[in-house]
């Protein structure tokens, strides 16, 4: 009788330890989903120069949020797990800016600059182990 017991215990310790990973899990995933969602709304679309510069806010508040590492150049590191970096492909230029470089100097010039043009995001690459957003790449359509 002392062995069932021990036995039906173990089964319910089992089971409560599978559900408990089970359930961290889905709450990973649908977080995930959640953080990309505000990104991957615009893979493929047009988006006006003060939408980027939204984009652009917004990448940057969720780096300072998870506390992501800059180099000397200001520049955020990947960490791997939840870093978001933008680059801006301007075609007056033929140049690629990082989102930093448009941050530092004045994102209210960019608007000024580039507000009525309008931006295509081509690419996002994602975290291989979070499956978070961790780059995206606009291109200017416009001139």
């Amino acid at each position: 009788m002392k062995k069932i017991f021990i036995f039906l215990v173990l089964v319910v310790v089992i089971v409560c330890i599978v559900f408990a990973i089970y359930i961290n899990y889905k709450a990973n995933y649908n977080n995930s989903k959640l953080a990309n969602l505000e990104f991957e709304n615009y893979l493929n679309r047009e988006v006006l120069g003060t939408d980027l510069a939204t984009i652009i806010n917004r990448a940057i508040d969720n780096n300072e949020k998870n506390d992501v590492q800059r180099n000397n150049k200001g520049i955020y590191i990947n960490n791997d797990t939840n870093s978001i970096s933008i680059e801006i492909k301007i075609i007056d230029n033929d140049s690629i800016y990082q989102m930093e470089t448009i941050y530092k100097s004045k994102i209210q010039e960019f608007i000024n600059y580039y507000g009525d043009i309008k931006f295509k995001c081509v690419e996002i690459d994602y975290h291989d182990s979070t499956k978070k957003v961790k780059y995206m790449l606009f291109e200017q359509i416009t001139q």
